[in-house]
């Protein structure tokens, strides 16, 4: 056999079997990230959570079931967070829906603040938008606002001012419930503040094509479409022939096989052939969004790519995290996505503090004022108290001074993805994985109530993110599942190289043999 027929036989081993599993592989990749790239789209629709492993069954809320609560009278709190909006007593025992007026489906009950003014007006900022209670009839109403950015992380009070915060703006207006009038505001840029982006969020946008706004989102829609063609049509190719010999040496017809098999061949070839530097594209970007290769980008920064939707004149972007008023200080103390900073007003240039509390890339969760000069900053990098007039950062649970360790993992031994203070001032805890972590250990919080569980869904969004990344299969694999995604894109990536040498040598061939 000649050296050229030897490799040909070699790439086809190195095409055919593995191709032949990752297929379906990259059969529910396409599906997820397609429904993943219109989240407001399929936000009505949900998944009953007995249907699911029990990985994702609520327990003692946890899976960021509370972010926080906000006392409105002696006997009566809300709490929210992933679960929405519930109205408990103040031992936390008996709950009623508040709900009433968010559109339909979970992702529209996913709470990030909510406030009560002095004026005693309730908003909610969430994440399609701001909302306002109207107490007449008993429901929340959207406030319309003009931003394309509909991902409301904060509301605050500064007197008769309602500040509210989405990713990217401020908004500010006169408190008068759902009849407030709003200004939009776009923050200075920080000091020494340079055009520069998370690699992963920029990596995150190429994989979603994002990078490009819609119409680069709708090219990686017809990429997961084209992915599924590719994997139905190998399927054929693989199968088909068998098939074909095996109806012939029965004596039947095999004709509409053939020609079904040529049509896939050819196709097959075709779309590999004309985007696969594209799938090579979106195969690396992947990879790079999961562990264990975003531990090599999580803390990098790159300049934003120019003439995309990275390149933006607002300087903060996607980038607002959480916003505090200190009375204290009167000041502004704002989260963004590179630390926290200072703003005599909303006006002034805002000012990166010397220290810095570890805050997880995934975003901050807790910002409360612990004491006149302390906050607490909770994040899945752990929960920490801060006073940044004494530049002193101490761990919160373990009560011991903090060591920076930027340089190892970029999650701490406690993901916190909310804090609940009762009527007591006792701290209630919440880890993501864990639930309650109360902070008094004589006072318990009570579990989660029938009336919550059988009203907390998980949202067909989030079920799609848990297929893409692979942590669907923890409940098989444990912590192994982390290794999915890299082999199943090392595997794409011999198949899909491999199916385009394999293409051009057998085509270099036919011309010549023609």
């Amino acid at each position: 056999m000649s050296a050229k027929k030897n490799k040909i036989k070699s790439l086809e081993k190195y095409h055919k079997w593995p191709g032949l599993i990752i297929s379906f592989i990259l059969m529910y990749y396409a599906v997820s990230g397609i429904l993943m790239n219109h989240r407001e789209l399929i936000s009505g629709v949900d998944i009953n959570r007995n249907s699911l492993p029990n990985d994702y069954e609520y327990k003692n809320w946890n899976l960021a079931a509370l972010k926080g609560n906000e006392t409105i009278s002696k006997d009566s709190i809300l709490v929210y967070g992933n679960i929405g909006v519930w109205l408990t007593d103040s031992s936390f025992h008996e709950f009623t829906d508040f709900n009433a007026g968010f559109p339909k489906g979970t992702d529209n009950k996913k709470i990030f603040d909510v406030h009560l003014s002095s004026n005693k007006n309730l908003y909610a900022a969430t994440l399609f938008g701001l909302f306002c209670y109207d107490f007449e009839l008993l429901q929340w109403q959207k406030i319309s606002l003009e931003t394309e950015i509909k991902r409301f992380v904060s509301v605050i009070s500064k007197g008769d001012t309602i500040i509210a915060m989405n990713r990217s703006y401020i908004f500010k207006g006169i408190d008068k419930g759902p009849d407030t009038e709003f200004s939009k505001i776009q923050l200075k840029a920080p000091e020494f503040y340079e055009n520069n982006v998370s690699l992963f969020e920029t990596i995150w946008q190429i994989h979603s094509g994002e990078v490009f706004g819609l119409p680069g989102k709708l090219f990686v829609d017809l990429m997961g479409l084209l992915i599924i063609v590719l994997s139905i049509t190998g399927n054929i190719y693989f199968f088909f022939p068998k098939l074909i010999k095996r109806r012939k040496r029965k004596e039947k017809s095999a004709t509409k096989l053939v020609s079904s098999n040529k049509f896939s061949l050819k196709w097959h070839n075709k779309i590999g052939a004309w985007f696969i530097v594209v799938l090579v594209l979106i195969t690396l970007t992947g990879m790079f969004l999961r562990p264990p290769l975003l531990l090599t980008i999580a803390r990098a920064d790159i300049p934003a790519i120019k003439f995309t939707h990275l390149d933006q004149p607002n300087p903060w972007y996607d980038d607002l995290r959480d916003l505090h008023y200190d009375k204290e200080r009167n000041t502004f103390i704002l989260a963004g996505y590179n630390g926290l900073y200072e703003l005599k007003t909303l006006n002034s240039t805002p000012k990166l503090f010397k220290s810095q509390p570890p805050i997880s890339v995934m975003g901050i969760n807790v910002f409360e004022k612990f004491d006149d000069n302390t906050f607490l900053i909770g994040s899945f990098s752990g929960l920490f108290l801060w006073n940044p007039d004494r530049n002193v950062i101490f761990d919160f649970i373990s009560g011991k001074p903090y060591q920076d360790k930027s340089s190892g993992r970029p999650f701490g031994n406690y993901a916190i993805s909310g804090l609940i203070k009762d009527n007591n001032n006792t701290l209630h805890i919440v880890d993501y994985n864990n639930g309650i972590l109360s902070g008094n250990k004589t006072i318990s919080f009570p579990e989660m109530p029938e009336a919550v569980l059988s009203n907390s869904p998980m949202s067909l969004w989030n079920l799609c993110l848990e297929i893409h990344t692979g942590r669907i299969f923890h409940f098989i694999l444990s912590d192994f599942y982390i290794l999915i995604v890299p082999l199943s894109g090392i595997a794409s990536l011999i198949v899909i190289i491999s199916g385009y040498l394999l293409y051009r040598r057998k085509k270099k061939r036919s011309n010549k043999t023609n």
